[in-house]
């Protein structure tokens, strides 16, 4: 057996993981294992917890996401308690939903990504980094913080907290929104969208033709995905069924109440995440580079292509740029970057269309609910994948148990997947340096884990 490389942690990530490449003999790949390290156990911490309640306790699963969490909880907590939701109560939440994509994708693409690209993937790791951004491109990093700030703020401005919040309850929102907000809110959410709308020019013109090989071959695995779509089944992040797409393309849609008659979870050894799987393909799981049996991918990347369109102008004009070059399916992972910028683009669009409508600030932001037996299934797309929430109440609106599949765990497998086939593709012979093992992290990295 030949030597082990531990990339650990990995970098610029938004979790926690570490990677294990062993080596035969001969300096190539024999083995490789990705570790996923977290374990948050909110299934057994939220049971016996007054539903109403779990609502706030669930944003503390992420730090980065926690609106997603805050709403998928509070759909859930609707279906439990036999909720009807007030219509403007919906709109507000959709609005906030829409709102917490945009700060999230601007952090991962120039933060977190945007070092690989912007200071080149062999560049020094003193200096891949967002520091040495700001110090190469200090004009374009002034306005980075200023948009993504103006991205958390907004939030701030209208519901109070941007992490950890309290806003929706069962039942609709919890304050309604005065027209002062709504046309200061509208003018912030034009700014942002100017911003979307550079960026991605920006990286089509710039960045993207740089890296035409790592762009079309660096963790290409051929799976299928997972996305939410809504009745036309164009993109949706916030209501729709969900739709599971076979690596051919064919796909079906359903419920998210039904969820447990189409994905599976199942365990491995080496982490303490479960691995969803396609149940419903009943080929069971396997993450053979080969012939992989069940699996899919969830986030950007998947929901650009399990919809059929996109409701807002300029995001529709940019998917039928990308599949005009990549079609539908398309399976090359760092394409994952370009598909978050799509969706920032619609992020923006879709908060500027809901603030544009008068109705968002007139009628009852809020109807009245009884806690109640039941069960109920919430679910919203987290920038990282499709949010399952599934609790089941008692007589007092209790939980009795939870289930919550995270939009990373979606990857856990796919992830493990495209590290695998990096490093085949990438360490020949023995031969390993510093930008090698970059470009195998950037495999993960694409899948903003």
């Amino acid at each position: 057996m030949g030597n082990t490389i531990h990339i650990q942690p990995l970098s610029r990530i938004e979790g926690h993981a570490s990677i294990k490449i062993e080596l035969d003999d001969q300096g190539n790949v024999d083995k490789t294992i990705t570790h996923f390290s977290s374990i948050r156990g909110f299934e057994k911490y939220v049971q016996g917890k007054p539903a109403e309640e779990v609502t706030r306790i669930v944003t503390r699963i992420c730090g980065i996401c926690p609106w997603h969490h805050h709403l998928a909880s509070t759909k859930a907590v609707d279906g439990c308690f036999n909720a009807k939701v007030a219509p403007a109560g919906h709109m507000l939440r959709e609005c906030m939903q829409n709102m917490a994509h945009i700060h999230d994708k601007i952090l991962h693409f120039y933060f977190l990504a945007g070092p690989d690209f912007i200071m080149g993937p062999d560049s020094d790791y003193s200096v891949r980094n967002v520091i040495g951004i700001a110090k190469a491109a200090p004009d374009l990093a002034k306005r980075v913080i200023k948009m993504r700030q103006l991205g958390q703020m907004m939030m701030e401005k209208f519901a109070g907290k941007v992490i950890h919040p309290v806003a929706a309850v069962p039942g609709g929102f919890s304050k309604s929104m005065s027209e002062s907000q709504r046309r200061s809110l509208l003018n912030d959410s034009r700014e942002l969208l100017d911003f979307a709308k550079f960026t991605i020019a920006y990286a089509k013109e710039n960045i993207f033709p740089r890296y035409p090989d790592e762009m079309t071959s660096l963790g290409t695995i051929n799976t299928g995905f997972i996305g939410t779509v809504g009745n036309d089944g164009s993109l949706n992040f916030y209501d729709g069924d969900i739709r599971l797409m076979k690596p051919d393309g064919s796909f079906n849609d359903f419920n998210a109440f039904s969820y447990l008659d189409h994905i599976g979870e199942h365990v491995v050894d080496v982490s303490y995440g479960k691995f969803p799987y396609a149940k419903s393909w009943e080929e069971g799981f396997s993450m053979d580079l080969d012939t992989p049996k069940g699996i899919y991918r969830s986030n950007c990347l998947a929901r650009i292509n399990v919809c059929d369109g996109i409701s807002t102008p300029i995001a529709q004009k940019e998917l039928e740029v990308f599949r005009n070059n990549f079609g539908r399916p398309a399976q090359h992972t760092l394409l994952y970057h370009w598909a978050r910028l799509i969706e920032l683009v619609y992020a923006c669009e879709k908060t500027k269309e809901l603030l544009e409508n008068n109705d968002i600030t007139g009628g009852k932001h809020r109807l009245n609910v009884m806690p109640q037996a039941g069960r109920g299934v919430g679910h919203v797309e987290a920038p990282r994948g499709t949010l399952i929430h599934d609790y089941t109440t008692d007589d007092n609106g209790c939980i009795v148990t939870a289930n919550m599949i995270v939009g990373t765990t979606h990857n856990l497998a796919p992830i493990s997947m495209s590290v695998e086939q990096s490093a085949r593709l990438l360490i020949k012979n023995g031969k390993i340096d510093e930008g090698i093992l970059n470009r195998v992290e950037m495999a993960v990295r694409a899948y903003d884990p």
